[in-house]
């Protein structure tokens, strides 16, 4: 069973996933390993339905769980057992269509405002400003801020891609300030022994800001990303620049915060007040 493990575990860094996309997978594994007590490249494709229909209706598993397993089945066939993988035999659920929980500018604001701590502020500033997600905060180095070009390098992102995105003014003093007072080594942020900020220290300072800000919506971290997203919609920028400050691989995915952004009514004519033109 190790060996099996082992193997996709090869697989997996050979394909160039990220750290958190394989250790994601291998609990993936382990739980379907659990359940059957075997190794998941020997259990047949109507034993992993079956598994799945558990997953769903006892333990309640979202959809992207669901997915990742059966991506784990798909690597483990074709990477490793050499078998002629056929989509339809293993069909996806299909993704919840939900519309994302935005910030207004005001409450933007008023978490900012509620941030004393220079550290916390920085992060949660040049993550809205730059439309970072979590892992991308992470990851900055103190060499990603570029102040001459004002872009900040994003460097292996969703789906490992490179990118750069905008750098504000206002985010730029706030950053040279906190660099002044805590002189990072390498990570623009860093905790304790100079490692990494972990997600869940970053996630606890937002929810604390958050309930300080008196804020009613039910929030979550990757809520400064939507918000600027849709702010930047709301200002005129096109989908197209949008999609390249966030690194989505389709139109498709930015296309969402269409559905949430402020149309300005007043800016608005009804297709009745149009004249017609006589031929």
């Amino acid at each position: 069973m190790n060996n099996f493990r082992n193997e996709l575990l090869q697989e997996m860094q050979y394909r160039n996933y990220s750290p958190r996309t394989i250790k994601t997978y291998l609990s993936c594994y382990n739980k379907l390993s659990e359940y059957y007590g075997e190794c998941p490249g020997n259990v047949s494709i109507e034993k992993v339905k079956s598994y799945l229909q558990y997953c769903v209706t006892k333990k309640d598993y979202s959809v992207s769980t669901v997915n990742q397993t059966i991506s784990v089945v798909k690597i483990l066939h074709e990477g490793i057992l050499q078998r002629k993988w056929d989509p339809l035999i293993l069909s996806r659920p299909r993704r919840e269509k939900r519309l994302p929980v935005v910030l207004s500018r005001e409450e933007i604001q008023k978490i900012l405002e509620v941030t004393v701590n220079i550290k916390h502020k920085s992060i949660l500033m040049l993550t809205y400003s730059s439309g970072l997600r979590i892992g991308e905060v992470i990851n900055l180095k103190i060499t990603d801020i570029d102040s001459n070009r004002m872009q900040v390098r994003i460097t292996r992102g969703k789906g490992n891609k490179d990118r750069y995105t905008i750098l504000a003014a206002s985010t730029l003093a706030v950053l040279r300030h906190y660099y002044s007072c805590y002189k990072p080594k390498f990570w623009l942020f860093e905790g304790y022994m100079c490692k990494q900020y972990s997600r869940s220290s970053i996630q606890k300072i937002f929810k604390r800001s958050c309930k300080k800000a008196q804020l009613k919506k039910d929030v979550y971290f990757h809520c400064l990303r939507h918000s600027f997203a849709t702010h930047m919609l709301e200002q005129g920028v096109s989908i197209q620049v949008l999609q390249h400050l966030l690194g989505h691989s389709s139109p498709r995915t930015t296309c969402l915060y269409l559905h949430v952004q402020q149309y300005s009514l007043d800016k608005v004519t009804s297709p009745i007040d149009y004249p017609i033109e006589k031929v």
